[in-house]
């Protein structure tokens, strides 16, 4: 957020007004007029309560006038960006003022304030306010006074604002099937979850959040307490620093019988020790009385970018420069995870393979090609890990038997920055995306893509007479998109973003958690995450899933499709 005000202007805002009167001729045409500026001046005492029915207005100057006081019914005007009340006899502001948050300049000179409410640090969009000629207390004029007094007086005015906005209510558990008692099947649950890395968490990001309610310290008792109230059998986390996993994350998770591996983004390796313990990456989390490791897999996409660009400036350019990751852990069941589940499995069924696998996409918007390309990466690396622990197992295997690559069950967590309608989501649900989507921008990326998405020896996992690229797995969401109308809630922006997937025809969802209450957010005026009582501006993703051995899947175990 960008914030370079000219404060202190006396009177005027130094935004220049302009406007046209429509002729008789233009009237009588029938043109319609469009007014989005008002200006009252003229020794004015009181003003029509009309005005504030004015909804449209963008800006409001009511300066050079008598009031005395400004009515609460003002909040109404919520698209009001500028507001001048200088030159006024104004002694008090409501508390209303602050849900005008998208005001950019709020000029009060020359008026009899002595104190101003608290609220006014809601108003985070703003780029200047001009208070001279009042007498303001001295602690409000101390602050004010600073070098970008604005952006101080506001974090000032906000970080002092009571909280009186009551906890959210419990989130629902939402029912979606019964376990099947007839043959043997695994019940597990599963949470995926952004934190918000600490370095992430500042007021240009979130200027709607007071700053304590930003600092870690105050956010990670408010991330723990969530995660341990749910208590998952496996935990995948998103933006955790590194020094925040060693030193908090794991400690406190394996005093609650998990243990964990995490690791950062690319970056980390390019940096000094102490620069490395602030990268935040990707961590998968596992009950230990029900999981094991067997193997974990760290997937760099920007190195995979420079292995395969195949001469592609814009995968050079575009991909290459993001350093984003996967990380998978290949876990098998325990006989504790199969107990009260009804039929007990085949001692052969026990220790079930299961492949877990998180990412971080890339963020921005403009580059939904990169985001589209990473899944792509994301989906070719995992059959290569599959693909590798089954030659493994050739070797060596734990279970003292041969794995099949049909053997291994899939579970893929992560925020992945992609609305449901996206190319990524299109990609992972349905299996395949055209190579002319058009999310990939119409950059030239179909040669490098092809070198990553297809090899002979596999009957090509590229379909190049439907020109399509493929992935070779069944998946389901384990979210239904209906259920939740977003997973990540900023003042910019709301959406779905967050999801968990798993292998379609071996796994189903018994239950998920259901969002925060939207009327909470309605009712209390909440315009954005983080907030004091939501650590993240993400919510955590909870399923309860059921799993059957391979051996009981119907059609396609562990939904691997041989393409």
């Amino acid at each position: 957020m960008s914030r370079t005000p000219k404060e202190g202007k006396e009177s005027k805002p130094h935004r220049v007004r302009s406007h046209t009167i429509m002729g008789q001729e233009e009237f009588g045409s029938g043109k319609k007029s469009y007014w989005p500026e008002l200006e009252i001046t003229g020794n004015i005492r009181n003003i029509s309560p009309a005005v504030w029915s004015m909804q449209h207005l963008t800006s409001l100057y009511l300066n050079d006038n008598c009031l005395s006081r400004i009515p609460a019914e003002i909040s109404r005007l919520e698209h009001l960006m500028y507001l001048d009340l200088s030159c006024n006899k104004i002694r008090s502001l409501p508390a209303e003022i602050g849900e005008l948050t998208r005001l950019r300049e709020l000029l009060l000179n020359n008026n009899q304030l002595r104190v101003l409410p608290y609220e006014i640090g809601k108003l985070f969009n703003l780029q200047n306010i001009g208070l001279k000629g009042n007498p303001l207390t001295m602690e409000i004029q101390a602050v004010y006074s600073e070098s970008n007094g604005t952006l101080k007086l506001l974090s000032y005015m906000l970080d002092n604002l009571a909280v009186t906005t009551p906890h959210p209510p419990q989130r629902p558990w939402i029912h979606l099937g019964d376990a099947d008692r007839t043959r043997p099947s695994c019940i597990f649950s599963v949470m995926c979850y952004n934190v918000l890395c600490d370095k992430y968490a500042t007021r240009q990001m979130y200027g709607y959040c007071p700053s304590w309610a930003l600092e870690w310290e105050y956010r990670k008792k408010g991330i723990m307490d969530e995660i341990k109230h749910y208590l998952a059998d496996i935990i995948t986390l998103q933006e955790v620093e590194t020094d925040q996993f060693f030193n908090f994350f794991l400690p406190e998770l394996k005093n609650e019988g998990y243990d964990g591996i995490f690791s950062p983004k690319s970056r980390a390796k390019h940096m000094s020790e102490n620069e490395r313990k602030y990268v935040d990456g990707c961590a998968i989390f596992w009950r230990t009385s029900k999981f094991s490791l067997v193997k974990e897999r760290l997937i760099e996409f920007n190195q995979l970018a420079m292995a395969n660009h195949d001469g592609s400036e814009d995968m050079l350019n575009r991909v290459m420069t993001k350093d984003n990751i996967g990380l998978a852990a290949l876990l098998e069941t325990k006989e504790a995870a199969w107990e009260n589940t009804g039929v007990q499995p085949d001692k052969s069924q026990v220790n079930q393979a299961v492949l877990v696998c998180t990412a971080h996409i890339h963020w921005d918007p403009e580059f939904c090609d990169v985001k589209l390309i990473q899944t792509i990466m994301l989906m070719s690396e995992i059959r290569q890990v599959i693909g590798q622990i089954v030659e493994d197992s050739q070797h060596r295997s734990r279970l003292g038997r041969k794995m099949e690559p049909n053997s291994i069950q899939l579970l893929l967590c992560g925020d992945l920055n992609s609305l449901p309608d996206s190319g990524v989501v299109e990609f992972l649900t349905k299996g395949s995306v055209s190579m002319d989507h058009e999310d990939f921008k119409g950059f030239g990326y179909k040669t490098c893509l092809q070198k990553i998405a297809m090899t002979k020896s596999n009957n090509s996992l590229v379909n190049s007479s439907a020109n399509i690229y493929t992935h070779s797995f069944r998946l389901a969401a384990a979210y239904d998109f209906s259920i939740m109308a977003y997973t990540n809630y900023t003042y910019d922006f709301k959406g779905i973003i967050d999801y968990i997937f798993h292998s379609a025809d071996t796994m189903s969802s018994l239950g998920v958690l259901g969002p925060i209450d939207p009327d909470w957010f309605r009712a209390n005026k909440i315009m954005g995450c983080p907030h004091p009582h939501i650590p993240s501006d993400h919510f955590s993703l909870l399923v309860q899933l059921e799993m059957r051995p391979v051996s009981m899947a119907n059609n396609h175990p562990n939904g691997l499709l041989h393409r």
